[in-house]
């Protein structure tokens, strides 16, 4: 029989750890656990040894996860197609919650509140990742654009690519946001080329870059605040 989490000491236990202390206290694996609910007979794998087999796939990395396909999640030896599919259920329940914050956002006032939005979904990344939030006149939020994904360089992250929605919604200013996978928010040279080359590029579109922010864990860095920018 596969060794039940009924079976550890209470404390221990995800559902009554969260009903004691709260959803934050428990780890992702923990948080994973609650939603697969039942481990593998088969595998001898608890709830929990199956949550951090996920986690492990994918590198740590929770957007990574979130972005698997079913056929992914069920490689998983006692990972069933009920459990991946609820697994799937709230990773696409999440991404919903996160698209109406910016649904119900109305601008950006601080390169802070940018941080504390995209944080979270960026925080796990194994790549970089280079979106733009494209703006108004009165820099109320238009929509964001993922431009690339991997590696930053200048042959990827180009004005082209960057301002060509930009122009299409009319956007009159737009904030680059891009994370740093080593946690580490430090810009690089490519990274100062990269935004100066941007900010030369909308002076003569007419579309102001208004700040460049680096995401990293648990810290960002503002090209603007820096003063690079």
């Amino acid at each position: 029989m596969c060794p039940g989490i009924r079976e550890w000491p209470e404390d221990e236990r995800p559902r009554e750890k969260m009903l004691r202390k709260g959803a934050a206290s428990l780890s992702d694996a923990e948080l994973l656990a609650l939603i697969i609910r039942t481990g593998d007979t088969a595998t001898g794998k608890s709830a929990i040894d199956l949550g951090r087999e996920l986690i492990s796939l994918f590198g740590s990395s929770l957007r990574e996860l979130g972005s698997a396909d079913m056929a992914e999640i069920t490689a998983i030896k006692g990972m069933g197609m009920a459990k991946a599919a609820g697994v799937k259920a709230a990773f696409t329940l999440a991404s919903r919650f996160q698209g109406r914050r910016l649904e119900n956002l109305d601008r950006f006032t601080s390169p802070r509140q940018v941080f504390d939005y995209f944080h979270y979904e960026l925080r796990d990344c194994r790549r970089e990742y280079f979106l733009v939030l494209l703006l108004d006149g009165k820099n109320r939020i238009i929509r964001r654009v993922q431009v690339s994904e991997g590696s930053l360089n200048q042959s990827i992250v180009h004005p082209r690519e960057v301002f060509c929605q930009a122009v299409k919604e009319s956007a009159a200013a737009v904030i680059l946001v891009h994370n740093h996978p080593t946690g580490d928010p430090t810009p690089s040279q490519e990274d100062i080329a990269i935004t100066r080359r941007l900010k030369e590029a909308g002076e003569i579109m007419g579309i102001r870059v208004l700040d460049h922010i680096i995401i990293g864990d648990g810290e960002y860095l503002s090209f603007v605040e820096r003063g690079v920018l």
